[in-house]
């Protein structure tokens, strides 16, 4: 039997933190045996708010080889750059001219990000699930691992493909596959550091919000011990008056792997000072072993120039495919 496909990606802005990790790259190394997976770097979608040249390519590189660091398996997963496949631009250009302006419009995140950028709001942020919906709809992708943020990316996703389907194709043959998404039910809302109640976001101003996968010992044990907490002894899952307590066992609970009701047992009768050390210790040894390998990955910049080479080698072939399928059915005269 055919596997199923998955396709995803990170945007390559800033450094990868543990509600990247936990929320989705940590899903999609445990599923990734059971589905063919493509996964990207989303440097187009990198420049839809303002970003710094110099760093791209840097950040570009720093994020592939921590797919890798993470343990994406090549033998079931192909790993490539966005903006290396020139399907995405122009599936994007053609999906625009199908999807209706109100669609976007009512996104939730546009409207938030809006908000900060004031009149410096690009098109590209308005256009940001077009471009999305592009990337999924390429691939024939059946499954997409999303946070809950992403769900109303997806849904839009799955509107453009059945109102192509529905102008364009035929009763019986679809042009485009109408993709489902997997949601990881634990720890696929990371919270923030200083604030329970928000997400873990690299957009955050201040880096004690968050700890990131290449963070050294010494910087964890300092975002741990300043973390926000509250008064109350004795810690206690799913308390809605307590969202730091709740994110924080949360955290403790999938970086040692244990599971819920023992790390509720373990810790029911803790104060801050005993539960902060353990916590710290469990996020040292669990990042340990991907820096290790994130390091000797990037030490080895041949290897890591083959697996995008060859990653894009497999994406620009199923993506072109798909490309041609979408022009064919909107009638465009083929290439001689």
């Amino acid at each position: 039997m055919t596997k199923q496909r998955v396709l995803s990606g990170v945007q390559p802005t800033g450094n990868l933190h543990l509600g990247n990790y936990l929320g989705a790259i940590r899903n999609w190394v445990e599923i990734q045996q059971e589905y063919d997976n493509f996964f990207c770097v989303v440097d187009l979608h990198a420049i839809t708010v303002p970003h710094d040249p110099k760093a791209l390519a840097d950040n570009t590189l720093t994020m592939a080889a921590l797919y890798l660091a993470c343990g994406i398996d090549l033998e079931c997963s192909n790993i490539f750059v966005q903006s290396h496949i020139k399907a995405h631009s122009e599936l994007t250009w053609l999906l625009n001219c199908i999807t209706p302006l109100n669609w976007l419009e009512r996104m939730i995140q546009f409207k938030e990000k809006a908000l900060k950028q004031g009149e410096n709001v690009s098109v590209g942020l308005l256009d940001y699930p077009v471009l999305m919906a592009a990337d999924i709809l390429l691939y024939n992708a059946d499954k997409v691992p999303v946070g809950e943020d992403q769900k109303q990316h997806l849904e839009l996703t799955r509107d453009i493909a059945i109102r192509f389907n529905d102008k364009f194709g035929k009763k019986k043959e679809p042009v485009l596959k109408v993709p489902d998404p997997l949601i990881r039910q634990q720890g696929a809302r990371v919270m923030s550091l200083t604030d329970g109640t928000k997400k873990m976001s690299k957009s955050d101003p201040s880096e004690l919000s968050r700890i990131n996968l290449l963070d050294p010992p010494d910087a964890i044990k300092k975002k741990i011990k300043k973390c926000k907490t509250d008064p109350v002894k004795g810690l206690a899952f799913d308390d809605p008056e307590r969202p730091e307590c709740n994110n924080l066992l949360t955290l403790y609970q999938l970086l040692s792997g244990k599971t819920k009701e023992e790390v509720a047992t373990e810790c029911q009768d803790m104060g801050w000072g005993q539960f902060k050390p353990l916590l710290t210790d469990a996020a040292i040894a669990a990042l340990e072993p991907i820096q290790n390998k994130y390091q000797a990955i990037m030490d080895n910049q041949d290897y890591l120039d083959s697996v995008l080479r060859d990653g894009a080698a497999k994406a620009d072939e199923v993506a072109n495919a798909t490309l041609a399928r979408v022009k064919n059915a909107l009638g465009f005269l083929p290439h001689p």
